[in-house]
């Protein structure tokens, strides 16, 4: 089963993909989408869609992944993400791929088994479980193999 994680954001979107046959969790790629500032929000969220697209038929992963969105203060901020997770969302579905969300504790309970862990424990839990001599660059790239990460999990336990 090839799994394709997703850190949503709108500025910076990460994505991760990743192998898992049997117990064997294997990192095929990682990186971000980014979008300039400088556009309008209509025109960044075309670009996200057509960029999200373009990763999914180039890699052609059979389940999505994605954070659930979770915002305390910045308001303006949340409404943002929240446009950019729904034109995700809208490429996904359109592709007929199911696609599962999961809190940001949900995944770091799945990588490193606690909740509360820190962004560098998430990261050097990610490089061990994929065998990486590094940890994937930016934080956006690696969160979303993180959220790929606990979509495996979930889906091993479930038996999905």
């Amino acid at each position: 089963m090839r799994i394709l994680g997703i850190d949503p954001g709108t500025a910076i979107i990460g994505y991760g993909v990743i192998d898992c046959t049997g117990g064997r969790r294997t990192f095929v790629e990682c990186g971000v989408i980014t979008t300039p500032k400088t556009k309008s929000t209509p025109d960044r969220l075309m670009d996200i869609y057509s960029d999200i697209n373009t990763i999914i038929s180039e890699y052609e992963p059979d389940e999505t992944a994605i954070e659930r969105l979770f915002f305390n203060h910045n308001v303006t901020t949340a409404i943002d993400v929240a446009k950019a997770s729904g034109v995700l969302n809208l490429a996904i579905a359109q592709r007929g791929l199911p696609i599962r969300e999961y809190t940001p504790v949900e995944v770091k309970t799945a990588v490193t088994g606690y909740g509360g862990a820190d962004k560098k424990q998430v990261q050097y839990m990610i490089t061990r479980i994929l065998d990486l001599k590094s940890v994937p660059k930016p934080d956006d790239a690696a969160d979303a193999l993180a959220v790929a990460l606990c979509h495996s999990q979930a889906s091993r336990l479930k038996g999905i």
